[in-house]
């Protein structure tokens, strides 16, 4: 083979594989824009049956991965490397992959579960594994809570389908319990008189069910009044904070002693 022959056959050579990396780069850059535009337009749902927000956020995780592996699947394709010999390399790899990632195949079994019997969704507020947050985003291997100190809280799906959720935003009211106490002077029925009146004055405090309010215990230095109303789930700090400071002002305004232990020492010299 002459040096002319072996220079038209590496030109050639070269030239192809310049052609099979421009197609990949051109499939690759067009790709990625076709999934974003994909993942941008994902389905709503109709007007009669809209998606779920939380079933949404799921499968639109999933849709991206596959998308992804879709694209990678035809680059490896433009670049001419036989799909037989890519096929048995992703079937053996993904045993091993399957091996290695125990942990987040079963995030995603949990994931799943999560998105069929639904003990959460997009923006409620929930407590679980010791922390509390509104939920921001469910993938498909991880819950992300947002805390009410703004710090992201990332928990596996796993750990959710193992650990008890306790939802603050599942129902549409919440009920606000409160104890007060005042000292043995007290006339019982004038306090819970007051209360009572604080109660009905407050406009987030819904009438039914109706506001209870009973004297509960005789305790070492007090009378001990509950008082447990019900309202609205998103107002229900507000209720709590506001009754406190209210009920506090009304008994000091009638006379009314709130009891603090206290301790006498005597000293012998």
């Amino acid at each position: 083979m002459d040096w002319k022959t072996l220079w038209d056959t590496v030109s050639d050579v070269c030239f192809d594989i310049a052609l099979k990396l421009i197609g990949a780069l051109l499939v690759l850059i067009i790709g990625r824009a076709l999934i974003k535009f994909a993942l941008k337009h994902f389905p709503k749902g109709s007007d009669k049956h809209p998606l779920d927000p939380t079933a949404r956020q799921f499968f639109m995780s999933i849709t991206k991965v596959a998308l992804h592996v879709m694209l990678i699947v035809i680059l490896v394709a433009i670049l001419g490397v036989p799909m037989a010999s890519v096929i048995a390399v992703v079937g053996s790899a993904g045993a091993a992959i399957a091996l290695a990632l125990q942990g987040s195949l079963s995030n995603l079994a949990a994931g799943i579960m999560l998105l069929i019997f639904k003990p959460l969704k997009l923006g409620d507020y929930v407590e679980t594994d010791g922390v509390g947050g509104t939920v921001s985003d469910l993938g498909i291997f991880y819950t992300t809570l947002i805390t009410p100190d703004n710090r992201h809280v990332t928990i596996p799906n796993s750990t959710l389908t193992n650990a008890i959720i306790t939802n603050y935003s599942r129902e549409e009211n919440r009920r606000v319990d409160l104890v007060f106490t005042a000292d043995y002077g007290t006339d019982a029925e004038q306090a819970k008189a007051l209360i009572l009146k604080t109660l009905s004055a407050h406009q987030s405090v819904l009438t039914a069910p109706a506001p209870f309010v009973r004297m509960t215990a005789l305790t070492d230095s007090s009378l001990q009044f509950t008082v447990r109303v019900w309202c609205k789930a998103e107002n229900y700090w507000d209720v709590k904070f506001d009754l406190t400071e209210q009920i506090k002002v009304l008994f000091d305004q009638n006379g009314i002693d709130i009891p603090y232990p206290q301790l006498d020492v005597h000293v012998k010299k």
